[in-house]
């Protein structure tokens, strides 16, 4: 039985979890599921067959975090059954963070433990009203330990310390004031919005958003250096001169949609609900 689904149409992939009747928690078989969708969305991104991914979940909540059944069973494994099981957890959020394409994750409900993660490292947040956040290993005597670095990258560390000690729940205004979501809407209002955030982001060229994400990836490991001033400039120099680049920068000067952008493709690719 499948715990998730791929779905891709006109360039857009939505990535679902599907467990509703146990709010999509996490077991091995679900993150193995999703790493084998994200090693195909990697190849599909590459080879400009997908534009933009969006995570999503069915069902009450995004996800509880860890299963149930799946943590009874961890209670008989030993250190190196443990090391086996974070790291396909830890290549999960990573094959995630590192998608070429921008991705969104849509939230409706609640998003614990792992889920937060999931938010973490998806570009851009898109949150229901009803949306809620928590760290809640600490409760459990665990901590959010592959996670972290995502979660700490979007909340800071100065909050990350807060709410990762104190396992508090964040109401979505709150994962909104802190930045780990961009965006509330109304619960009735949120596909609408997921929508109009994909017809947005398939205005930008494709080329473009992949170098953008690896540059700021780059950049954020060492803003001053000598090294990644250097990079910044091979970058912007080598997307002027490029294909997409000259086409970009033609049409705006002609005063037209660039061909990344036909009417066709821009209604196809996203066109919002009513």
């Amino acid at each position: 039985m499948a715990y998730s689904t791929l779905v891709i149409e006109a360039g857009i992939a939505r990535l679902t979890l599907n467990r509703p009747e146990v709010h999509n928690a996490f077991d091995d078989s679900l993150i193995a599921e999703l790493n084998a969708h994200l090693e195909k969305l990697h190849g599909l991104v590459s080879a400009g067959d997908v534009r933009v991914v969006v995570l999503g979940s069915e069902g009450k909540s995004f996800s509880a975090g860890a299963d149930l059944n799946w943590m009874k069973r961890m209670v008989d494994y030993d250190l190196e059954d443990n090391l086996a099981d974070s790291r396909k957890l830890a290549a999960l959020m990573h094959g995630l963070d590192t998608l070429p394409c921008p991705t969104i994750c849509r939230v409706q409900g609640a998003a614990f433990g792992g889920a937060v993660g999931l938010a973490a490292c998806c570009d851009i947040v898109v949150a229901s009203e009803k949306a809620k956040f928590c760290l809640s290993e600490v409760n459990i005597g665990l901590s959010p330990a592959v996670i972290s670095p995502y979660v700490q990258r979007a909340l800071g560390q100065r909050q990350m310390r807060r709410y990762a000690l104190t396992a508090e729940v964040m109401d979505a205004p709150t994962a909104l004031s802190l930045g780990l979501a961009h965006q509330v809407v109304e619960h009735d209002a949120l596909d609408n919005a997921v929508d109009s955030m994909i017809a947005t982001l398939v205005k930008g060229s494709p080329q473009a958003q992949r170098a953008t994400k690896a540059l700021l990836a780059t950049v954020a490991q060492a803003p001053d250096a000598d090294a990644t001033r250097e990079h910044t400039c091979q970058v912007i120099a080598k997307l002027r001169v490029s294909q997409e680049g000259q086409e970009g920068l033609a049409s705006f000067l002609d005063k037209r949609r660039p061909a990344w952008t036909s009417p066709e493709e821009h209604n196809n690719a996203a066109e919002p609900r009513s």
